[in-house]
């Protein structure tokens, strides 16, 4: 199987074709659920990778983890790989996510060492999975805040949860996977918090110690490389061949993951951004920008709240109950939530989970998905997208992002800010301010009550590069202030 060449759809007939999606409402379906009548997906460069990926990939969630009764996943793998989706993301914490994947694979002759199989097929997707384990070998010690946790009985450590991926997408499921088995991407799943982040960074910013403990991604990097300077990978393969992280809750951890990486190990970020995003410690305005200054392949999920913008309570899913298995409601459609996240600056594609497909495209959650991500980056003005965000807002009165960080834990202001003194000049640095509600624009530099100067606002990819303002001006009260778009300021006070 080869994933079919497909006509282009316009802007135009996209709207008349998806008019149920946006209104809510039943239509005429169009002839049957054939893929030949379904465009083209639209797609984007990701990142700095030679990859252009669709604006829709398909979730390893919904009915591929949590499987009712009455739901075949394979199948719902299978039709996205008609449609010629080729973003597909799974994890080692989705249950039989990955499992699934390994039948749909089977049918479609993507098992590595098979007579039948289709390398070019297996080169035309992107495939990633995740691991919770912070830890790249056994025997690591517990720490604070520290959360290491994987679905397989038997796994120590980020490698261990590699393997299991490979096995159970590729091979066996019960620790073989056949020679020439990869993913293209492994994310260091869920990032929570400071402590996490020092861990992960262990043998990178203090020195490897194959014989004790270190992080995550040093060895990582061994199975993407093929190198073995852990100790953990004696066959030198080469497993893997992107590493990132994926984020749900905590913006300024995220953005430090990020600036902390000085050896270029970081490729792509998974992050939650939907249209209530702005009511909370938003990503849009803080780690997205960072990320994309950097590079990174960034892909877009939780674009209903984990269904929560519908029929489930403000929680994780937990069961098949929890699967959404409609096309939006007439309240709240989904095609303009999924156009938001799309349009959000520096978003690639954008990761949904599937309840059920149908022959009936107006009913096919992943016809629908589709044809509403068939929209450019710049697809939506800046009213349009505040109309979405007025519209997702009387989802339970706005608080379906139960996953995401309050405003009221936002930390206004640059900060770390510092002075030295440098050819007899004074010369003050200090780390990026986080932004509310609109993007920073600007930093002011008062000494003693006037301005200084002013030094334009950039996203700030690495923490030992600084903003840095110089100047032969002294005073007994230095402040520097943060300046968004529209004049709000946050300050901090050299002490």
């Amino acid at each position: 199987m080869t994933i079919k060449e497909k006509y282009q759809i316009s802007r135009r007939n996209f709207i008349k074709v998806s008019a149920a999606t946006t209104a809510g409402m039943s239509m005429m379906p169009l002839g049957g659920c054939n893929v030949e009548k379904v465009p083209a997906p639209m797609k984007r460069k990701f990142g700095k990778h030679d990859f252009m990926v669709t604006t829709l990939g398909l979730g390893g969630q919904a009915s591929l983890q949590w499987t009712p009764e009455d739901v075949d996943p394979v199948p719902i793998i299978l039709k996205a790989f008609d449609l010629g989706i080729n973003y597909f993301d799974t994890s080692n914490l989705y249950a039989d996510s990955q499992l699934n994947y390994n039948k749909a694979f089977q049918k479609l002759n993507l098992i590595p060492g098979k007579d039948s199989y289709n390398a070019e097929l297996r080169k035309s997707i992107w495939l990633t999975s995740k691991t919770a384990m912070r830890w790249g070998n056994p025997g690591w010690p517990e720490r604070e805040n520290v959360r290491n946790w994987s679905n397989g009985e038997n796994v120590e450590c980020a490698v261990d949860d590699v393997k299991r991926s490979l096995t159970q997408l590729f091979g066996d499921g019960n620790g073989w996977y056949p020679e020439g088995a990869y993913l293209d991407m492994v994310l260091v799943h869920t990032l929570h918090n400071e402590a996490e982040i020092d861990v992960l960074y262990e043998g990178l910013e203090t020195p490897l110690d194959p014989d004790g403990n270190f992080g995550a991604l040093v060895a990582l990097r061994d199975l993407r490389d093929g190198t073995n300077l852990t100790g953990m990978n004696p066959k030198n393969e080469k497993l893997i061949k992107h590493i990132g992280f994926s984020g749900h809750n905590n913006p300024p951890a995220m953005i430090d993951m990020i600036q902390r990486d000085e050896w270029g190990i970081l490729d792509g970020m998974l992050v939650a951004i939907n249209a209530n995003d702005r009511l909370m410690f938003n990503m849009q305005h803080n780690v997205i920008p960072v990320a994309e200054a950097k590079g990174l392949g960034i892909i877009g999920m939780k674009a209903f709240a984990d269904a929560a913008m519908y029929h489930k309570e403000s929680r994780w899913s937990r069961n098949p109950e929890d699967v959404y298995r409609q096309v939006g409601e007439p309240g709240l459609p989904s095609r303009p939530l999924i156009e938001y996240s799309l349009t959000t600056p520096g978003v690639h594609t954008l990761i949904i989970g599937i309840g059920q497909i149908d022959e009936d495209p107006m009913k096919c959650q992943l016809v629908q998905n589709l044809y509403a991500s068939q929209i450019e980056p710049d697809g939506l003005t800046d009213e349009e997208r505040l109309k979405i965000e007025q519209l997702a807002a009387n989802a339970k009165d706005g608080k379906t992002n139960y996953f995401q960080m309050g405003k009221e834990e936002f930390v206004a202001g640059p900060r770390m800010l510092k002075k030295e003194e440098k050819a007899g000049k004074n010369v003050f640095s200090w780390q990026t301010a986080f932004a509310g509600d609109e993007p920073i624009s600007h930093y002011e530099v008062l000494i003693d009550g006037q301005v200084a100067g002013t030094v334009k606002h950039k996203p700030q990819t690495l923490k030992s590069k600084p903003f840095v303002f110089e100047t032969d001006k002294s005073g007994a009260e230095v402040l520097v202030a943060a300046i968004d778009k529209t004049g709000n300021r946050m300050q901090a006070k050299l002490v």
